[in-house]
């Protein structure tokens, strides 16, 4: 009878063990296809007012492209397409071989969700070993390795922004016999995942890292158990996830005063140089705020892809959706926390939230008002860089924008970026829907307020976003707009070229300013603050750094230009506002204006490189 039995028990791991050799073999042999193929995508780019295509695609974290003839484009898009079905067929049989090897390599234990352990969690984690490691790393060990009794760590923070590799880094320094990694799905509960964590620990587990655990329906109501129960075992708890509207319900309810959070949605430029060894503050505002870099050309297909996220607008469009507006769709499903954010499931529901975010990213001020979401849409970018054009005056190229269809280039504008007219709407906008938007944008990290300060002593807020490249992306849309339009065609291929640049320049320019005004602020301390102060009367600081140890300030210039002008201190000379900063703010130990170019000393103020600026701090 026990030969039977075992010999029944040989099959059945013969089966398995076959099953696996014959998936790693098709796996083999995909591989070996794929690599004969181009690799990357087909883009389009307007190179001095005309369109070229180009295959593009990353090598060593760079990014490399070469120039296609016209001959070669059809020819290169059908291979293009025959490696991407080749690539979809290889991680559905890496999918199959996984399933495949857990069941071969682990016949004894059975798992309610998806469990990694052993050589295939080693085999998953690899990869992350080539990354460098995001600076919250070190918050993340000091949880893993100190004491921390009865809570677990939250590692949250909107999508592209590292935390899986943080996971995966964190799993490679760990010894493989006591790690287990859990990827949760919707169909998962928290009963399922317990019996897991039962088993994990049955079996020695020590250190259980769980990713997506917000797609549980009934993590937040019962979030506790794995502080309560398992980290008082002994297990060292991660959960990670991009809903963090769910964590902050949980914090506040269940897991109050029970969980060490690590926040991953901001990246600093000095970061996100490291990380990406991209040394451009240019290259940060056009899509910081993600560790996923692409050309942003609207006119490839490859846009809607999820892992480019600010390539375009339409991009950012798909990425306001997936990362933020659907960041609340499990936690309202809740009924227990719907008060909260019941206006914005109006918003949600309709559609029409990715309106209303977007609406306020356009707006140069970022206001949260009713006005900026229901009235008439007017395009800022384009209102601020047909002032300056005017400047060019008598130049023909000063009125090209006044002459443009304006309408028609709105149109194009809204359709990318998914905003809508008020009689397009069916939710009627009110200021607690506004509240809630920026209690929202709050919540998910996304959103700072550094107010302004006025020499009447008044002050007014000052929204920064955290993740330039979504307000970046805006503007390259009003470009890609502006060349559809064909008065704009008609006009010179040099002025087009300097049109264009002026917009984006000026869009940067403003850009670079939240840029450092945040960055400085979240490194000041608690005895410094930085902000920009402005003069009734008219003109302004962009920024004042006070501190209050010493009763002393510090006031700079921010020019997005590469070229150190006198112009560009006017204000940092004058005599007037530099008392009244003075007697407000205390003696003022610099004057400083940061910029693109070399450091260098013009009319004794100092000009300093705003790339090596933020990288000091």
């Amino acid at each position: 009878m026990w030969f039977i039995m075992l010999l029944k028990i040989n099959l059945f791991l013969a089966r398995y063990n076959m099953e696996y050799i014959d998936v790693e073999n098709e796996i083999k042999e995909l591989e070996g296809k794929i690599k004969s193929f181009p690799q990357g995508t087909v883009v389009n780019k307007i190179i001095n007012g005309k369109k070229r295509a180009y295959l593009q695609w990353r090598e060593n974290g760079k990014t490399k492209s070469k120039y296609l003839k016209d001959n070669e484009i059809e020819e290169i898009k059908k291979a293009v397409v025959e490696r991407q079905t080749f690539e979809k067929t290889l991680k559905e049989l890496k999918r199959q071989s996984v399933k495949t090897s857990e069941k071969s390599l682990n016949p004894e234990i059975s798992f309610n969700t998806n469990v990694l352990t052993g050589d295939r969690l080693t085999a998953a984690v690899i990869s992350a070993k080539k990354y460098k490691k995001r600076y919250c790393y070190q918050d993340l060990r000091k949880f893993i390795d100190g004491d921390f009794y009865g809570k677990i760590c939250i590692l949250y923070g909107l999508r592209r922004t590292g935390k899986t590799t943080l996971v995966f880094q964190a799993i490679c320094d760990l010894p493989n016999e006591s790690t287990a990694y859990i990827k949760a799905k919707t169909t998962d509960n928290m009963s399922m995942l317990t019996k897991d964590l039962d088993v994990l620990f049955k079996h020695g587990y020590k250190y259980v890292f769980i990713d997506e655990v917000t797609l549980m329906e009934d993590f937040i109501d019962t979030a506790a158990v794995l502080s309560d129960i398992y980290c008082q075992m002994g297990m060292k708890i991660v959960v990670s996830g991009t809903d963090s509207l769910g964590f902050a319900f949980a914090d506040k309810d269940e897991l109050y005063d029970r969980n060490i959070t690590i926040h991953t949605s901001f990246i600093s430029y000095s970061e996100y140089a490291y990380l990406l060894d991209i040394n451009s503050v240019d290259t940060y505002i056009e899509y910081g705020g993600t560790l996923k870099i692409e050309n942003m050309s609207f006119d490839d297909p490859d846009s809607v892809f999820d892992d480019v996220s600010f390539r375009d607008d339409e991009s950012t469009r798909k990425y306001i959706d997936t990362a933020i507006s659907r960041n609340i769709q499990h936690s309202i499903k809740n009924n227990r926390f719907l008060g909260y954010l019941h206006r914005l499931k109006d918003l949600y529901d309709a559609g029409e939230l990715t309106n209303v975010i977007n609406r306020i990213i356009e707006n140069m001020n970022h206001d949260f008002l009713v006005s900026v979401i229901t009235d008439k849409f007017k395009s800022h970018d384009l209102g601020s860089a047909k002032q300056l054009l005017l400047h060019d005056a008598p130049l023909e190229r000063s009125h090209i924008l006044y002459d443009i269809d304006t309408d028609e280039v709105l149109k194009t504008l809204k359709k990318i970026a998914e905003i809508k007219e008020k009689e397009e709407t069916s939710v009627q906008i009110t200021p607690q829907h506004i509240e809630q938007v920026k209690t929202y944008l709050y919540m998910l990290d996304l959103i700072v307020n550094y107010p302004t300060l006025y020499d009447d002593m008044n002050e007014e807020e000052r929204i920064i976003f955290v993740q330039p490249g979504m307000r970046y992306a805006i503007a390259k849309a009003l470009v890609y707009s502006l060349l559809k339009d064909r008065y704009f065609l008609s006009a010179t291929e040099c002025d087009r070229s300097y049109i264009i640049a002026k917009i984006l320049d000026d869009v940067k320019g403003r850009m670079l300013e939240d840029i450092v005004t945040l960055e400085v602020n979240k490194k000041a301390g608690k005895h410094k603050k930085a902000f920009k102060f402005k003069f009734i009367s008219g003109g302004e600081i962009d920024m004042v750094v006070t501190n209050e140890i010493g009763d002393k300030c510090e006031i700079y210039e921010i020019k997005h230009s590469d070229k150190a002008v006198s112009e560009q201190a006017k204000f940092l000379k004058d005599e007037k506002m530099c008392a009244a900063i003075e007697n407000r703010f205390g003696k003022i130990t610099a004057k400083t204006v940061l910029y693109r170019g070399k450091d260098t000393e013009l009319d004794g103020i100092k000009y300093l490189n705003v790339e090596n600026f933020l990288k000091a701090l």
